[in-house]
């Protein structure tokens, strides 16, 4: 039984935010009220510090628009206006809806849709995927984050992770590719600093100048998606300078002799041009990296958002194979740690995918308004349901999307903290615990320690956790079986009780009393020092028959790497928001700012607009308002905008995703958001929007959290009190 504070006490817990860190909290609460949240100063990886977002976490849990009753559509979708009702109300509702749409067109009409807005073991994925699988609903893949990074590393190495990203204070060259851990990253920093204290030379690899490209020792500016190129023009030098570890291939890769063939063609002569770096820092690069060990890469998500970016990762993978890293402690590669987390824990026990009806359709959650739209699709969607997740903000083609949910014959439920910008367009938005109001386990996709979420005062209002929506739906619809009613503690205990050397001595109990606890990683590990590789083969794959078969290049290729007359458009997450998380807080939404489009000073030239000029940024998918900034920090031919919950420059609620498209990636099932371009021309005139502002563009943050904006126009509206 869950013991929830009460008096005077300090309960320990973790941020559920889709970010590497995963930061351990305190929560002092008061008479049943928290009164304060800090960072746990026991943590060893987050050392009792919290980002700018989580430090007024508190002031989510008890803001004024926080939905705390079930709320039933009073107007048109869209408008926002909503009555509360009761929950057997809604509940008798939906499980009614439901039922008639399985006796009209079956369960497939059906799409449960969620992502990582409450990330977590049982909260993220657990009764929800026993429930939904057992009633043949339609299945999602929640592929838009992580997933193309780990496919194509896993075609190169066995696996989407690789050393514990702590052992780089034993590097001596760290890449940090595509990730700016200042902002993304916060609690790493530190790690990559004392590497740096020690003698390690940091190089960045990205196309912005970000904060974490300025206090680097090099910053490599490339051109977006070109990073293959770069990697595989490395390789040529690699290899045409006799600085292949020849031993380690030998013994541990296959298919050498094919990429020796392949990188001829990525001299970088030849590659310059095309990844914007002059031929002599190509070169620099490339002999630098080999030579000076132990070397490590550490990129996180950003190069994947390609519609090649399994193809990048795969390639950069062959990097630390070719020069042999993988023996040296602090050496290799090292990106999330998702990975070691769950391949310790039980998952099958809390997922029970035997549950699940065999045969039933995959939709992409990607192509959400693609598949609302599509009149062909059988049967099609009838009903959504939402949890963890603001596809409006954090899903491509934003118009397609809004289409779709506009639909009358649609029948919407949306579960969320507040009225989001896809909850607008619901027939019942159902009120959601916030972090401190629930239970859960906290794997980290950061760094090495598990923890425990415990809740630290009740729901407020009647608010409802993700598994016990799921239990009031069972019972709605004359669900009997137990595994559908099952309690989070007793599933988090069935995860913990794996059997895992890695989980020796981690219990339940412990972690309760503890609150955090680091996996029994064994003293020195290096998971492929001697090989060992979890490929078909075993060994690392430089050319790789499973991709042949596939349909898909069987080496390293640089990919067809995008080009149009207009503008290439890269986004960032904000400081001060997580997609549309918080974006509702005014003190948030005062230090971001405006939405805003930053561009290079030739590329502003040429379309006659300057700092503070009130633009309309354009792509073939939509359009937006923003305030334009010139800098330097972006190439020519690059734009750069934050991603996010914003009302844009003209008082819409619209994010970049108002641009994007839903292009799928190579593989793994992901989007090439960063494919697309973009116009800027001249918006609306008026003096406020020439002004420059102070606001640093790079406040870049992970996560694909789901709460969001104003509630609004609600009926008869709950009291903000518990």
């Amino acid at each position: 039984m869950i013991q929830l504070a009460s008096s005077v006490q300090t309960v320990r817990g973790a941020c559920g935010h889709d970010c590497p860190d995963t930061c351990g909290w305190v929560v002092e609460v008061r008479d049943g009220v928290a009164q304060t949240l800090a960072g746990d100063p026991t943590h060893p990886f987050t050392r009792g510090t919290l980002c700018a977002k989580v430090n007024h976490y508190l002031d989510r849990v008890y803001h004024p628009d926080r939905v705390l009753y079930p709320l039933k559509r009073a107007g048109t979708k869209g408008e926002g206006k909503f009555v509360r009702v009761s929950w057997d109300e809604a509940l008798a509702d939906i499980a009614s809806r439901w039922r008639a749409i399985v006796d009209e067109t079956g369960a497939e009409a059906i799409l449960p849709y969620s992502s990582a807005g409450v990330q977590g073991l049982v909260q993220e994925a657990s009764l929800d995927r026993r429930l939904f699988g057992s009633l043949g609903c339609s299945a999602l893949d929640r592929n838009i984050c992580g997933a193309v990074a780990a496919a194509g590393l896993t075609s190169t190495i066995g696996t989407g992770t690789g050393i514990d990203p702590e052992e780089i204070v034993h590097s001596r060259y760290v890449v940090l590719w595509g990730t700016n851990t200042i902002v993304t990253n916060l609690h790493y920093w530190p790690f990559v600093r004392e590497a740096q204290r020690r003698g390690a030379r940091i190089v960045v690899v990205d196309p912005i100048r970000t904060r974490t490209a300025e206090a680097a020792d090099w910053h490599l500016q490339i051109r977006p998606g070109s990073d293959a190129a770069l990697a595989l023009a490395m390789m040529h030098v690699i290899i045409r300078d006799g600085l292949v570890d020849r031993d380690y291939v030998s013994q541990y890769a296959i298919g050498y002799d094919a990429l020796v063939d392949r990188v001829k063609e990525y001299a970088p002569e030849r590659v310059s041009p095309t990844v914007g770096l002059p031929v002599a820092d190509i070169e620099r690069f490339a002999r630098e990296y080999a030579t000076i060990q132990p070397s490590l890469v550490r990129p996180l998500i950003g190069i994947e958002h390609h519609r090649h970016g399994a193809m990048q990762f795969r390639t950069l993978a062959c990097l630390p194979v070719l020069i042999g890293a993988w023996k040296h402690r602090g050496g290799g590669l090292a990106r999330s740690t998702h990975k070691l987390h769950f391949a310790v824990l039980d998952m099958d026990r809390v997922k029970m995918p035997e549950v699940q009806k065999p045969g039933v359709r995959v939709l992409n959650m990607r192509d959400l308004g693609k598949d609302l739209c599509d009149t062909n699709l059988r049967p099609p969607i009838r009903s959504v349901i939402v949890y963890g997740a603001n596809p409006m903000v954090s899903m491509p083609n934003q118009r397609r999307i809004r289409e779709g949910l506009m639909r009358d014959d649609l029948f919407t439920v949306v579960h969320d903290l507040f009225v989001t910008e896809t909850a607008l367009y619901a027939d019942y938005v159902l009120p959601a615990t916030s972090q401190i109001e629930h239970l859960d386990l906290s794997p980290a996709w950061g760094h090495l320690y598990l923890a425990l979420n415990r809740p630290a005062i009740a729901p407020r209002g009647e608010s409802v956790s993700n598994t016990e929506l799921f239990r009031r739906l069972a019972r709605a619809l004359g669900r009997t079986e137990d595994y559908l009613f099952e309690s989070d503690e007793s599933m988090l205990r069935a995860a913990l009780a794996s059997g895992h050397p890695w989980l020796d001595g981690i219990t339940y109990e412990r972690l309760w009393e503890e609150g955090h606890a680091r996996l029994n990683r064994p003293e020195g590990w290096m998971p492929f020092a001697n090989g060992g590789f979890a490929t078909p083969s075993g060994r690392a794959e430089l050319y790789s028959d499973a991709l042949r078969e596939a349909g898909h290049d069987p080496l390293p290729w640089a990919g067809d790497i995008p080009s149009n007359a207009g503008l290439q458009l890269i986004t960032g997450k904000q400081l001060h928001f997580l997609n549309s998380g918080y974006a509702n807080m005014e003190r948030h939404r005062r230090r971001a700012g405006e939405l805003f489009i930053e561009i290079h000073a030739d590329d502003a030239a040429a379309r006659d607009v300057a700092s503070g000029d009130a633009v309309v940024v354009r792509s073939e998918n939509g359009e937006v308002h923003a305030v334009c900034r010139v800098s330097d920090r972006v190439r020519p031919g690059v734009a750069w905008m934050p991603f996010g919950g914003f009302a844009d420059a003209a008082g819409e609620r619209r994010s970049v995703n108002a641009l994007t498209a839903e292009a799928p990636t190579d593989w793994g099932g992901g989007s090439g958001l960063y494919d697309v371009f973009v116009e800027v021309v001249h918006g609306l005139s008026h003096s406020s929007r020439r002004r420059r502002s102070g606001h640093h563009p790079d406040n870049m943050a992970g996560g694909h959290d789901a709460q969001g904006s104003h509630l609004m126009g609600i009926e008869n509206p709950p009291d903000s009190g518990d």
